[in-house]
């Protein structure tokens, strides 16, 4: 199976409104640079299904559905400027940062879009 199809399984999976924002996440990361890849890592007995990636040359995010909220981490977020304040959380990280996504949050997807393209290049 592709890793975009490994993706769409894990949004159905997830259902609800916590799988609906991912798909929309991952649309938003798609369009702001199409050379980005998807792929799905660290598969575990208690995550078999593992977690998704977005990549360009390393790992630019990581996608998690989490209890209250739908997650995307930036493995050197700190190295990012974030001028719209997207980052709302890891914010103590020396090199990581992510932006958590509750019910109802809109999403600034101008914002993500120029977040993404910066950490593509990095």
């Amino acid at each position: 199976m592709s890793a975009s199809a490994e993706i769409d399984a894990i949004v159905k999976k997830i259902g609800g409104w916590r799988g609906e924002r991912l798909a929309q996440l991952r649309s938003v990361i798609r369009i702001a640079d199409p050379a980005i890849v998807e792929e799905v890592k660290w598969k575990k007995p208690s995550r078999p299904e593992g977690v998704p990636v977005w990549s360009h040359g390393g790992n630019i995010c990581i996608g998690e559905a989490l209890k209250i909220a739908v997650r995307l981490t930036f493995p050197n977020g700190a190295q990012l400027k974030d001028p719209k304040g997207l980052f709302n959380t890891r914010l103590d990280s020396k090199t990581v940062r992510a932006i958590d996504f509750h019910e109802g949050d809109p999403v600034n997807e101008s914002a993500l879009k120029a977040l993404i393209v910066e950490a593509a290049r990095q």
